[in-house]
């Protein structure tokens, strides 16, 4: 499984954007980002979790870190909504193609409005699922942005 590629890191291969695998064994009774926080031996303000919500009726990617929510009303206002509300799990599923746990938000199965929280623009390199539970991307929230055309904001919030 280790040498599988994802959607995630083929989008990455094929438009050369510099970044870095790392895989660690996934321990179903964790929490998915903590966990890879403490498996890869990085701070959690590096590693970077990503989830659905629904802004208006349409689903919006944000990222923020693993140690704070997402602050919904932070994403409806990014991308000009007024409501937003996380997103149903199977919906996020189908819609991205990755299971709970592993959704990167690259290489999904639709394309999607993305919002990256601002704190990643700090960060030299973050980390985001690579596409699977146990295998996350290192690459510079810089190149996240332009391949994803991704806002950036603050839509984080402290938990």
């Amino acid at each position: 499984m280790a040498g599988r590629g994802t959607p995630a890191t083929s989008l990455l291969v094929k438009r050369s954007i510099t970044h870095r695998l790392h895989s660690y064994e996934h321990d179903p009774r964790s929490s998915y980002g903590l966990e890879a926080a403490s498996a890869l031996g990085v701070s959690p303000d590096r590693v970077f979790k990503t989830l659905l919500a629904e802004v208006d009726g349409v689903l919006t990617v944000g990222v923020v870190p693993v140690v704070h929510q997402l602050d919904l009303k932070a994403l409806a206002a990014a991308v000009g909504g007024k409501r937003a509300k996380m997103a149903d799990v199977a919906l996020a599923e189908r819609t991205t193609g990755y299971v709970a746990g592993g959704i990167s938000p690259l290489g999904q199965r639709k394309r999607l409005a993305t919002v990256l929280d601002q704190s990643a623009l700090g960060l030299e390199t973050m980390f985001c699922s690579g596409g699977r539970r146990g295998l996350e991307i290192e690459v510079a929230p810089s190149d996240l942005v332009a391949l994803l055309s991704a806002r950036v904001a603050p839509i984080a919030a402290l938990t």
